[in-house]
């Protein structure tokens, strides 16, 4: 599929100097196939709401941004009532360049928004529709990225919470690559935003999904909830049924209208708080053994931890080693070498391997 061939260059492109944050755009891409929805928590300054910037960027959709306060109004994300229509009686509200007529939102702080705002946001998450006064549209939006430094403990914001079926929790850059993250910060910069996959072409993907034969994973999938419930992590049934979205949606970006158990790995962002979602993965360790995505390994082996998940971005390394990026040779080989043997390597590696090795001999 010609689509699924430009999502790879998007993320490259929207997260150019950002370290480590090729999963955070790899799931807006997932989310938003799926027509889902995504929370991130994690400390500020961990470039968050950078990496989603640029992928609305990259998208080209209609966007609209908001950082949430105790004291932000209904109207300062859905618009002001109509005074001219109030005046003849009519309760209108002005939604032009506003969240109701957004493709692409993202929400900083979004626990911190008043009642009558989440309950406004629940009818758009959920049933892509505003309501207010005489004003009711359908709203074109695809995914709101939420964001904030944590899970809530209250009862009713962690029933908002849940209504974000992904769930992506973010560190800040390890000690170990501080450097290539003050490279890579002065790159992000400057860097140019080309819009390589417009949101109409994922839009054509989400209207695929629907096509995607799931009759491989019905019980890999079910023994993988039975698993959890074992141990004490227990999805609500809304979640584990919208996980098939994400499932059948990972299949269609590797290319395949039939999901076999590789793409289970969504189910790991499914599982609601991160404690959790550890947990999950080494209860699932066995479910998620080959595990793979050629467009979102980053995401897939985040979530697996295993070496079938690690191929493609290793391959893609070794590619932009050939293609002289700025990539370290000799850390790509490292790391190579270290997830597989001589005779458990997969053959495009073990090719890419050696015209590496070679490229070295032919710098000495």
């Amino acid at each position: 599929m010609e689509t699924t061939s430009k999502i790879r260059q998007c993320i490259k492109i929207a997260t150019q100097g950002f370290i480590g944050r090729e999963q955070l755009a790899e799931l807006i891409i997932l989310a938003a196939i799926a027509k889902e929805h995504l929370l991130v928590i994690g400390p500020p300054g961990t470039a968050k709401s950078a990496v989603v910037r640029r992928m609305a960027k990259t998208l080209n959709g209609q966007y609209f941004e908001y950082l949430l306060g105790r004291f932000t109004e209904p109207s300062e994300l859905f618009g002001t009532v109509d005074l001219k229509k109030l005046r003849e009686g009519t309760v209108e509200t002005d939604t032009a360049g506003m969240l109701p007529e957004a493709e692409i939102v993202f929400l900083d702080e979004v626990f911190l928004g008043s009642t009558a705002i989440l309950n406004t946001l629940l009818g758009i998450l959920n049933e892509r529709q505003f309501k207010r006064g005489h004003t009711q549209i359908i709203c074109p939006l695809k995914i709101c990225i939420g964001a904030s430094n944590s899970l809530p403990d209250d009862d009713g914001l962690s029933a908002f919470a849940d209504r974000f079926l992904l769930h992506l929790f973010v560190d800040p850059v390890a000690d170990n690559f501080i450097e290539d993250l003050l490279a890579g910060g002065w790159q992000a910069e400057y860097a140019a935003i080309d819009t390589s996959l417009s949101l109409d072409e994922l839009s054509t993907l989400s209207d695929q999904v629907k096509k995607v034969n799931l009759d491989k994973i019905f019980s890999p999938f079910a023994d993988a909830i039975r698993l959890l419930r074992q141990n004490g992590i227990v999805l609500s049934d809304r979640r584990v049924v919208k996980t098939l979205k994400l499932i059948a949606a990972a299949a269609l970006v590797n290319g395949r209208f039939v999901a076999d158990k590789q793409d289970l790995w969504p189910l790991y962002y499914v599982i609601p708080t991160m404690d959790m979602q550890q947990q999950g993965q080494e209860i699932l360790k066995d479910i998620f053994m080959i595990s793979n995505n050629s467009q979102l390994f980053n995401a897939a082996e985040s979530a697996t931890q295993q070496p079938n998940a690690r191929l493609e971005r290793l391959i893609e390394l070794a590619k932009g080693c050939l293609n002289n990026e700025d990539i370290h040779i000799e850390s790509v080989l490292r790391e190579i070498d270290a997830n597989y043997a001589a005779n458990t390597i997969p053959e495009p590696l073990k090719q890419l391997r050696a015209q590496l090795i070679n490229l070295i001999a032919q710098n000495a």
